[in-house]
């Protein structure tokens, strides 16, 4: 354990010196405050502006998404069906599945989705099929954090003539709020850091999101397209780019662990 421990922390830490020698040079204001301009992807003027609002857009809204459908999926496991019965454990045996299939695929499916519809690629085309890698991650998380409150607490509200609804919203959401917050938050985490699953749904373009229905630009697809250039000043700016992305990540870890320590104090255990 001591051992794994050492080679994840070293990993970790070799990966940030990496990304944080090489990009802090060219991180500059305005790259955080411009769109790119003509030839900026030749060493011109011009920043990643639109590439974080971007991000920011398509993780709000896939995480919210994705939160409508998990949370009754959770609550449906945890208060309408016992934990060992047959039905809970196909649902958690499928979700573990979609959690494993590789982001590329939801991709793929999105995209066959977009032709089927004859939609082109736009924020509202990313954000679904981001919503859907995110889902099982989310739900799963939720699932497991659910698994800590005591089961008695919903055998006391039966005893008392509350229903299985008003138990599920008084009292198993506020004894999962740590769990959900945190639940959230690595979801929306993994929405914004995935290239794969938005290559073809949701395009990428230099201007700012302003419609569902455009193209919008990522942070992952602007590291891409970056440092697959033969420009070594622009293969910086993706290594600035990857600091950004880099911090976002790092910023929604930590506040996870602060709203989990947070609400973890008013847990019946």
């Amino acid at each position: 354990m001591s051992l794994s421990a050492f080679v994840t922390v070293a990993v970790l830490f070799w990966l940030l010196v990496t990304v944080f020698a090489k990009g802090l040079p060219a991180l500059n204001l305005d790259m955080l405050t411009k769109t790119p301009r003509g030839g900026y992807y030749i060493g011109k003027e011009g920043g990643i502006l639109n590439a974080i609002l971007g991000s920011l857009s398509l993780g709000v809204g896939a995480t919210a998404l994705a939160l409508l459908v998990s949370l009754p999926v959770v609550l449906y496991l945890h208060v309408y069906l016992k934990k060992l019965s047959k039905r809970a454990f196909i649902v958690r045996f499928f979700l573990d599945v979609l959690w494993g299939i590789p982001s590329i695929v939801y991709g793929a499916f999105g995209f066959t989705l977009m032709a089927f519809f004859g939609v082109r690629a736009s924020l509202l085309a990313g954000t679904i099929t981001v919503a859907f890698l995110i889902m099982p991650i989310m739900t799963r998380s939720m699932d497991e954090a659910f698994k800590m409150i005591p089961f008695e607490l919903q055998e006391a509200c039966f005893a008392l003539g509350s229903t299985r609804l008003e138990t599920a919203v008084r009292v198993v959401l506020r004894q999962a709020r740590a769990g959900i917050v945190t639940a959230v938050l690595i979801a929306f985490g993994r929405g914004i850091g995935d290239a794969a699953s938005v290559l073809f749904t949701a395009g990428f373009t230099d201007s700012l999101p302003y419609s569902l229905f455009k193209p919008v630009a990522t942070l992952p697809l602007a590291i891409f397209f970056q440092l697959g250039t033969p420009f070594p000043e622009v293969q910086q700016r993706g290594y600035a780019s990857a600091v950004v992305l880099t911090v976002i990540i790092l910023a929604i870890s930590i506040a996870a662990r602060v709203f989990s320590k947070k609400y973890l104090k008013h847990i019946e255990r």
